[in-house]
């Protein structure tokens, strides 16, 4: 069997030499880049199975160098390690492509096992190939899994792809009440240990993006228990 093979991303050359030196001690194979141009010229030239991204480079952010990977590449995983603990910074890393992120700084045993669970995972969310692709509707509402189109009343809605999954699960079984963690575990991965705001917050987006005066409420709350998609009373 290969060795998993893990790109760190960071430009401080003592964090990558003691990352690269744990990680092959427990049987990765790794490279390294100092700059987001080495760490795009790596990715696309060559098979990686994770990629460790720092989110503050000396020529382009985590969050540019995601942006830029997601446009040829959708499958391998990214795990941001980043200072930054604000909510919404963790929600710009995650819309830009990230699948996880760690804050710095940060345990090897924890990074160890984020990085086993977006391995295992396989960085698939609920939209992936084995579901079905047929397009879904709930009242004016309508989602495209195949072209990831989304549109109410016949107007597209632009959401991004943490936006989409989210929209995607909750659609899928209308009616029915997602619990906090499910819906995270679904998204973000199993033993999710990030904080659960980001939820909040991305249920919030997705209110403003798909919710209309005098349509028909959609996304509900179900307090203490999670979120849930269903027709409901016109919304004022």
């Amino acid at each position: 069997m290969r060795a998993v093979r893990v790109l760190i991303v960071d430009d401080d050359p003592e964090l990558r030499v003691f990352l690269r030196t744990e990680l092959e001690l427990d049987g990765y194979s790794c490279g390294e880049a100092g700059t987001g141009q080495q760490a795009l010229t790596l990715a696309r030239q060559e098979h990686w199975d994770l990629l460790l991204l720092d989110w503050s480079l000396p020529d382009f952010s985590g969050v540019e160098i995601c942006q830029r990977l997601r446009r040829t590449d959708q499958h391998t995983p990214v795990l941001m390690l980043t200072a930054r603990d604000d909510v919404k910074e963790r929600v710009e890393a995650l819309d830009a492509g990230a699948d996880d992120y760690l804050t710095k700084p940060f345990s090897l045993a924890e990074l160890l096992a984020r990085m086993r669970a977006r391995l295992r995972r396989g960085a698939v969310g609920p939209d992936d190939g084995s579901s079905e692709l047929k397009p879904l509707q709930l009242a004016d509402l309508e989602l495209n899994p195949a072209s990831r189109e989304v549109r109410r009343a016949g107007a597209e809605v632009a959401l991004t792809g943490k936006e989409f999954e989210l929209l995607h699960l909750l659609i899928r079984r209308p009616n029915q009440v997602h619990s906090r963690g499910a819906i995270l575990e679904a998204i973000w991965g199993e033993n999710w240990v990030g904080d659960d705001n980001v939820l909040d917050v991305y249920v919030r987006t997705l209110r403003r993006k798909i919710e209309r005066p005098g349509a028909a409420t959609l996304i509900h709350t179900v307090r203490g228990v999670g979120f849930m998609l269903k027709e409901g009373a016109p919304r004022e």
